[in-house]
Parts: structure tokens; C-alpha cells; sequence
């Protein structure tokens, strides 16, 4: 993994692409350069058969320019460092500073790789790739780029450190309504890659997302607390809320029918599930009692052949899934 930083101080974690990647990438695009290379100049053989030598020495050196070095240069400022076979490998030419490159990056990189790639049969660019820490040849070196992976396993996000068991909790009654969701976002980004930066600058980064949070909330931490636990302990009280909030209607009788409406029969009798497997006639009975006694007991599940309830959204108010909605 590679880390640049970039003009506004962020990390970027990037991949290099090493030898063997970039080496498959260059033979894809050497073999497309080539036959369009070929096919060109059989087409121009045939179109100037009538010239002397001279003339048809000048235009093989054009189109060795034009093609075999203006192509990949054309290409690669075009679509932004990604050649044919730099998609086929999932890689992209980037700048140092991970943004996208233009063309005068491009043309160092074709101007060098005439030289390293195409008249020494790609032994230097070898060489200096593997001499490298990242990867780069000598044309990556002079245009100041590097050739990443785009394509990477998946990876799970980072966890939010926690806060420290004498803060958890502390700020139950803290009011969080008036806080943005810009906010919670880099509150949460610092807090997950805080170890990645500079002591220094990650002090005044927590100092200034805590300036802001207690701005927004209207409390002043107790004294003695870093900003990075204050962060954290704020964090964890909003995920906390959000878990309560979203578990807080859910029933813990999963797949129970829910009693009818007071007064109907079929409030005090047993569940239709409860009914003995063995007497086929006594979940048939209860369901007709319940669908006599109360139109909120219309939908009963009644019993099969084998007296047991049937599957199904049957039941007044259940779902699909068996759940009972939260009242």
C-alpha cells in the first residue's frame, strides 16, 4: 500500500501495480500497437509503390512516430492513463498526488518508453521496476506518475475505535438534532484513520471537529479530555441511539399471531398453531369460531388435512415472513 498525499493534506491509499501486472499490460498493448502498425503499413506500401526509396523510408519513420509512440501517448492522455491493456489488467496511470494525468505526463512517459521498452526490448523498464519501491520505471520517474491497481479485494470498512468506559454513556441527555450530517462524516473519517496521520496535525483536526460538535450541541466536555475521546464518546452515543431507535418496535415473539380485537372469541382462545396435530376437527372448529366471533379474526389460519396451521401472510396483521408488526 501506498500513501500520497494529496494537495489538501488526504491520505491516499493506493496500490501499486508491480512487474508482473505491468509487464502482461505492455504485451497487450504492444501486440494491439503492432498489428494496427502492420495493417497501416501494408495499406501504405501498397498506396506508394510508385516512390523511390527515399520517400518510402521517410513515411515507415513517420508511421513508427506516429503510431508505435504518438498512439499510446494519444491513448493514455485520452482516457486518462488507462490503456487498452491497462484495463484489461485493472490498472491506471495516475500523478503522484493521485490525480489523473494530461498529456505532457503522457508524452514523457511514450517519449521514455521508445527508449526503455521498445529499443532495449523492455529490459530497462524491468530493471528499474524492480528497483523501485513502488514499481515505477524511468518514464513514471520523469512524469512524476505511478501505475496503480484500480481493481483490489474487497475490504470491510474500518471500525470506529471506542470510547473509554468512563465516557460511555456520559452523554445520554446530549441534544444531537442540530448536529449535520457533514459533520458525523468527517467526525467518523478522522476517527478511523486518525492513527494515519501526523500527531500534530491529527491533534488540531480532533480539536476543530470538537469546537464544532460542541458549538453545534451547546456542552462543554469535562476537562482533562482529549478531542479524539470526546469524538468518539459523541459517536458512539448517536450509534447507540440509532440501534434503539431502529430495534424499538420490533416484537420478540417472532411468527405469533397477534390477539384479536377485545371482546371476540377468539382473544381468550388458544393460538390455531396449539391445536393437537392428532384432531384434525379442532384447528377447523376454532377457526370457524374465530371468523364468527369477530371480523378482526376474519383472516385465521385454518388447518390443514394434518391439523396444522397453514403458512401464509393468513393472519390480521402479519407479514409474510412470520414477523408481527410493531404497534
Amino acid at each position: 500500500m501506498s500513501e500520497l498525499v494529496t494537495g489538501d493534506a488526504v491520505v491516499l491509499g493506493l496500490r501499486p501495480a508491480r512487474l508482473p501486472s505491468r509487464a502482461l499490460a505492455v504485451a497487450i498493448d504492444l501486440a494491439v500497437v503492432s498489428f494496427v502498425f502492420v495493417l497501416i503499413s501494408v495499406v501504405v506500401g501498397i498506396a506508394s509503390a510508385t516512390l523511390d526509396e527515399a520517400a518510402v523510408a521517410a513515411i515507415t519513420v513517420a508511421l513508427f512516430l506516429l503510431v508505435l509512440i504518438g498512439g499510446p501517448i494519444a491513448v493514455e492522455t485520452l482516457s486518462h492513463g488507462r490503456s487498452l491493456g491497462k484495463l484489461a489488467c485493472g490498472l491506471r496511470v495516475v500523478r503522484d498526488d493521485g490525480g489523473p494525468i494530461r498529456f505532457r505526463h503522457a508524452l514523457v512517459r511514450g517519449a521514455m518508453g521508445a527508449v526503455e521498452i521498445l529499443m532495449t526490448f523492455g529490459a530497462v523498464a524491468c530493471i528499474a521496476s524492480l528497483v523501485s519501491a513502488r514499481g515505477r520505471r524511468l518514464g513514471d520517474v520523469f512524469a512524476g506518475t505511478l501505475v496503480v491497481r484500480e481493481r483490489v479485494a474487497a475490504r470491510g470498512s474500518a471500525a470506529l475505535p471506542p470510547p473509554p468506559p468512563w465516557l460511555v454513556g456520559r452523554f445520554s441527555q446530549l441534544d444531537l438534532s442540530a448536529v449535520p450530517d457533514e459533520l458525523w462524516l468527517a467526525v467518523r473519517q478522522y476517527l478511523t484513520r486518525m492513527h494515519q496521520l501526523d500527531p500534530g496535525v491529527g491533534g488540531s483536526i480532533a480539536g476543530r471537529l470538537a469546537d464544532e460538535l460542541v458549538a453545534r450541541t451547546g456542552i462543554v466536555p469535562p476537562q482533562g479530555i482529549p478531542a479524539a475521546a470526546f469524538l468518539a464518546a459523541v459517536v458512539h452515543e448517536r450509534q447507540a441511539r440509532d440501534a434503539r431507535r431502529a430495534f424499538a418496535g420490533v416484537s420478540p415473539a417472532v411468527g405469533a399471531v397477534p390477539a384479536a380485537a377485545s371482546g371476540s372469541p377468539a382473544a381468550s382462545g388458544p393460538p390455531l398453531a396449539n391445536a393437537p396435530s392428532g384432531d384434525p376437527g379442532t384447528s377447523r372448529a376454532a377457526g370457524t369460531s374465530a371468523a364468527s366471533g369477530s371480523s378482526a379474526a376474519a383472516g385465521a389460519v385454518p388447518g390443514d388435512a394434518d391439523g396444522r396451521a397453514a403458512e401464509g401472510p393468513g393472519a390480521v396483521g402479519g407479514s409474510s415472513g412470520g414477523f408481527a408488526p410493531p404497534g
